[in-house]
């Protein structure tokens, strides 16, 4: 039977490029949206056009109750669930004496709250097997210091330590816990800067050029597979040098 793998956020952009990428290496994908019917039932589309299964779950993982609910259609459906990427997230870009509470609250909701949701209700399903994977989009804001961007940091920098910490306490139960730190990648939030501030960004990615969302792809494929079967706990970063 194929791996069954949940990927949230994944109606388009760096999710999207996940749900691709795990189908294309033979997984049957659930796509996780918030939003669009029409973006994920798209990437559903296309994941049955390679002949692999695919499913779109709508839920907002910053609810508990909606994340219990989507895994309960899940396990219904597919029985099990191997791989998670907890890739949901927003970027609320504020200066700190411009920050307002109701920014503030979301971004720890979806990017910190949303991972520990999915994350324990995936866990729960995955100790019936003693293996699995989770993946964690983190940032290389979190690491490295942005103006402006002192909340999304924050969320990032706690993805990291609960990657590492989730890690340690899973392991012995046969379940590897990774976190990816992408730097500039094209996406559609990308697309619509301001050519001056691309132009701005790209002077410091000493590769001079933004990320594709399939290299990160590539790059939670690798950490579901085998060939990382002894890494856990660690936070790959994947920014065309821009944290050197």
């Amino acid at each position: 039977m194929a791996r069954i793998a949940l990927v949230t956020g994944a109606s388009k952009g760096i999710g999207r490029a996940c749900a691709l990428r795990l189908a294309q290496d033979g997984m049957t994908v659930i796509v996780n949206y918030s939003h669009s019917d029409a973006d994920a039932e798209a990437v559903v589309a296309e994941i049955k056009a390679m002949g692999q299964d695919a499913m779109a779950v709508k839920a907002d993982v910053a609810d508990a109750d909606q994340v219990k609910e989507m895994i309960r259609v899940i396990t219904k459906t597919y029985g099990q669930i191997d791989v998670l990427v907890n890739n949901a997230g927003i970027v609320r870009d504020e200066f700190l004496l411009m920050l307002n509470k109701e920014n503030l609250d979301q971004c720890f909701e979806l990017n910190v709250k949303g991972y520990f949701f999915c994350a324990q209700q995936a866990v729960l399903k995955m100790f019936r097997k003693k293996s699995g994977v989770i993946i964690n989009m983190s940032s290389v804001s979190s690491m490295v210091a942005i103006p402006g961007q002192t909340v999304y940091s924050a969320t990032k920098g706690a993805v990291n330590s609960m990657t590492q910490t989730m890690a340690k306490e899973l392991a012995p139960y046969g379940i590897r816990v990774n976190a990816v730190a992408p730097g500039f990648v094209q996406t559609e939030m990308v697309d619509q800067l301001p050519p001056e501030k691309k132009e701005e960004y790209l002077k410091v990615v000493p590769m001079g050029r933004f990320a594709d969302v399939k290299e990160i792809a590539d790059l939670v494929s690798f950490l579901c597979s085998d060939a990382s079967s002894y890494m856990t706990g660690q936070v790959l970063v994947l920014d065309g040098g821009l944290s050197l």
